[in-house]
C-alpha cells in the first residue's frame, strides 16, 4: 500500500476530494472518511464521540480538519471539514473498525520502515530503487535518478550550512535555480507536465534530470567555494547554477533542432503493463 493506493481506494467510495494547488496537498472530506471506515449512518455523531474518546486528537482538531469547499450531493458547493492525507491517517488512528485496520498496519510498517532507514540511511536508496523498479523504471533511469539525488543532498547541505533552515526558503532557492534553467518556477514546471502531488525529478526526462542536475552539481561547487551566508548570497549563487545549465539547454536544443523541455510525465513512457496494481483492483497483497 502506498499513499498514491490510499488515494485512488478512497476516489473509488465516493469520498469527496479536492487539490490545493497552492499548499500542493490532497484534501479529504472527514465525514466521507469516516462514513466509509465505520458505516456509520450519522458520521457526524461518530465524529463527537470519537473526540470524547481521543482529548489530544480532539484539541487539535480545528488544525487537522479545516473548513474546505466542496460540493456536496445536492450539487452546491459548502465549508466542509477535510483534511490532508497525514491528517486523514492520524484520524484513522482513533477509528476501531475493521475498515480502518489496514491503514493502521500500513502505518506501522511505514513506521518501521523509517526507523530502520534512520539507524542505516543506506536502506533509504534501496528501498527507493525497489520503489522505482515497482513502478517501472529502467534501471538506466534509476541510476541517475539515485545520482540527482545525491547532487540535491548535497546542495541542500550547502544550502543548511549557509543558515538555510526555514522549508519555505529551501523552496525559494529551488524556485530560482530551476526558473534559471528550465524557465519555469517548479510549480509552473510541475503545471506544464500535468502533475499535481508528483515529485517533478520523478517525472522529468532523461535530459531534463541531467540539466536540473549540471545546475545543483554547479551551485553545489560555487557554495564550497565562496562560502554564501543567509538566503541573499545563496540566492545568488542559485541563479548562477542555474544559468550555467540554462547555457548547456541551449547548446543542446541548438543542435536538437527543438525544445528539451518536456510536457511528458513518468504515465506518459512507462508501459501500463509496467504500472503497480491499484488497491481497487482486488489485489489483496498490495
Amino acid at each position: 500500500m502506498s499513499k498514491e493506493s490510499i488515494i485512488k481506494a478512497f476516489e473509488g467510495v465516493n469520498v469527496r476530494i479536492v487539490w490545493d494547488d497552492e499548499k500542493e496537498e490532497y484534501f479529504f472530506s472527514v465525514n466521507d472518511i469516516v462514513e466509509v471506515l465505520t458505516e456509520s449512518k450519522d458520521p457526524r455523531d461518530y465524529i463527537k464521540k470519537m473526540l470524547k474518546r481521543d482529548p489530544v486528537l480532539k484539541a487539535s482538531w480545528g488544525t487537522i480538519c479545516p473548513p474546505t469547499r466542496m460540493r456536496a450531493a445536492d450539487g452546491k458547493f459548502y465549508k466542509t471539514q477535510a483534511a490532508t492525507m497525514k491528517g486523514i491517517l492520524r484520524i484513522v488512528q482513533s477509528i476501531p473498525s475493521k475498515k480502518a485496520e489496514p491503514l493502521k498496519q500500513w502505518l506501522a510498517e511505514v513506521g518501521s520502515h523509517r526507523i530502520d532507514q534512520m539507524i542505516d540511511p543506506e536502506l533509504t536508496f534501496q528501498m527507493a530503487v525497489q520503489d522505482y523498479r515497482r513502478l517501472g523504471y529502467s534501471d538506466k533511469w534509476i541510476s541517475q535518478r539515485m545520482r540527482s539525488i545525491e547532487v540535491r543532498k548535497a546542495l541542500t547541505d550547502e544550502w543548511d550550512r549557509a543558515g538555510i533552515k526555514d522549508e519555505r526558503e529551501f523552496a525559494i532557492l529551488t524556485n530560482i535555480l530551476t526558473k534559471a534553467w528550465s524557465g519555469m518556477t517548479t510549480g509552473q514546471y510541475k503545471k506544464y507536465k500535468g502533475l499535481t502531488k508528483q515529485n517533478l525529478r520523478d517525472n522529468m526526462t532523461n535530459l531534463e534530470i541531467t540539466l536540473n542536475m549540471l545546475a545543483e552539481g554547479t551551485a553545489v561547487e560555487l557554495s564550497k567555494q565562496e562560502d554564501p551566508q543567509g538566503i541573499g548570497e545563496s540566492a545568488g549563487i542559485a541563479q548562477r547554477g542555474g544559468e550555467v545549465a540554462h547555457g548547456a539547454r541551449k547548446l543542446i536544443e541548438k543542435e536538437l533542432g527543438r525544445s528539451v523541455i518536456s510536457s511528458a510525465k513518468a504515465s506518459d513512457y512507462i508501459s501500463p503493463a509496467q504500472e503497480p496494481k491499484r488497491l481497487d483492483s482486488g489485489d489483496e497483497n498490495e
